[in-house]
């Protein structure tokens, strides 16, 4: 019934009443582990640390039923009897959410950090800047965010086909907006993890300050790889210096993303540059495994291996901590079907199963893993959700539970127990059978692989 699984469950007979009190001691263990017992003497846990009891409670939400999802839970309920041992297997359980080519309004983003605390992921990434739009707020540069904000219209579907929406779309977070977020996540032990990216990825930002770029242009209205990039002058790269400061004083993270991915014609030294910045600041740079190729680099460097494992297994031989997250396991915006009703197919088929079958490379190096959701497709909350679950929910097991997964047994978990939940927080999932007639985008192409 529990998801993700836990190391070890086992029933007892009968259920006991439970009013939602609970015994909680401190005991040596795992890192944000917990041992929890249900039993007629009433409920226990021992906690390794705050968010092992966090979990815990996780734990216990689940075993209560459905109801206990609804913003008006229930009552008294009854758990079953049973003894639960749990820990996670990798430190980094992420999520990487892309506000940039589609803006989520805050309080969508807050819902967002409450369904990774549902599902014990404790790593939320923001890439809050892009050639579609730069969703911070500079108090030193404000035209960052009040003309690279917002786009005049946008690509609709893949850029192959010519369609655009025919409407502007914007939006950014102001700095309190992010501390209030950072903030919320850190009562569910999540760690937000923000990035600008540079030298590419930034036509948004050359469309404030015309300056700072190769060549001019406004914000980007389409979507792929814009080869407009950042100059490495001295003076562009100390705008960015404080233009970091500004995210550091918002963001506690001792990890800090500066992109680094698909520059084409960049210069490497803007990103040495950056990242010996952030690490002079006491923070960890953490950077796409392009970085890789830029040249020497802090060793607390992290990278994101997302262009399959292989970037992955170099950065760990060269010293570096790695964050596994290859598109064609866990980019969760790619296609959950070949069927033609998938709106908007782009990518290879990524399944339910696909997903949960994912096993990382190296995965007593690494740091851990993390799924992405890059949202040039996915332009409302609705259409978040349909991509992310269930698939994120596989994921959510590939990173805390042990090995030896069984496929058909979480199907089964997932279709009786964890979708009734995800029903219970409104989650507009993609159905395990195919979308709902609503969920559909007919004649909007993509460019499936």
């Amino acid at each position: 019934m529990i998801l993700p699984r836990p190391v070890s469950f086992t029933r007892g007979a009968g259920e006991v009443p439970f009013d939602g009190t609970f015994q909680v001691t401190r005991e040596a263990g795992p890192a944000e582990g917990y041992r929890l017992s249900v039993s007629a003497d009433g409920v226990r846990v021992r906690a390794s640390d705050d968010a092992g009891e966090f979990y815990a409670r996780q734990t216990l939400r689940q075993l209560s039923g459905p109801a206990a999802f609804r913003a008006v839970a229930p009552g008294a309920v009854t758990l079953p009897v049973c003894e639960v041992e749990d820990h996670p297997r990798f430190a980094w359980r992420g999520v990487m959410l892309d506000v940039a080519r589609h803006f989520l309004p805050k309080h969508d983003l807050l819902r967002y950090v409450d369904l990774l605390a549902v599902h014990k992921l404790n790593v939320l990434h923001l890439h809050l800047t892009d050639d579609q739009g730069w969703r911070f707020e500079s108090l030193k540069f404000p035209r960052l965010h009040e003309v690279g904000g917002w786009r005049p219209d946008s690509r609709f579907g893949d850029r192959r086909s010519g369609g655009m929406a025919g409407r502007p779309h914007g939006g950014y977070y102001t700095q309190d907006d992010l501390r209030e977020v950072v903030a919320y996540a850190a009562q569910r032990h999540i760690a937000v993890v923000p990035e600008i990216d540079v030298p590419g990825h930034s036509q948004a930002a050359i469309a404030a300050y015309p300056e700072l770029g190769a060549s001019g242009g406004g914000v980007w209205t389409d979507w792929g790889i814009n080869p407009n990039v950042l100059r490495a002058d001295e003076s562009t790269v100390d705008f960015y210096r404080q233009v970091f400061d500004e995210l550091l004083d918002v963001f506690p993270s001792e990890v800090v993303g500066l992109g680094g991915d698909e520059a084409e014609g960049g210069d490497g030294r803007f990103v040495r540059r950056i990242a010996q910045h952030l690490h002079q600041r006491g923070r960890r740079p953490f950077g796409w495994d392009e970085v890789l190729g830029v040249g020497p680099l802090p060793t607390r460097t992290i990278v994101a291996s997302w262009r399959g494992e292989d970037p992955g297994l170099t950065a760990l031989d060269r010293g570096h901590d790695v964050v596994m997250c290859p598109e064609e396991h866990v980019y969760l915006d790619y296609r959950q079907s070949d069927h033609p009703d998938e709106p908007i197919p782009v990518g290879t088929v990524t399944t339910v199963e696909d997903v949960y079958r994912y096993e990382p490379a190296a995965a007593d190096r690494v740091l851990g893993a993390q799924a992405n959701l890059w949202t040039e497709h996915l332009d409302s909350p609705r259409r978040l959700d349909y991509a992310a679950f269930p698939r994120l929910s596989a994921f959510a097991e590939v990173v805390w539970s042990p090995t030896g997964r069984d496929v058909a047994e979480f199907l089964t978990r997932l279709a009786e127990h964890h979708l009734p939940r995800l029903d219970a927080l409104g989650v507009e999932y993609r159905p395990l059978d195919g979308p709902r007639p609503w969920q559909v985008l007919p004649g909007v192409p993509g460019y499936p692989r």
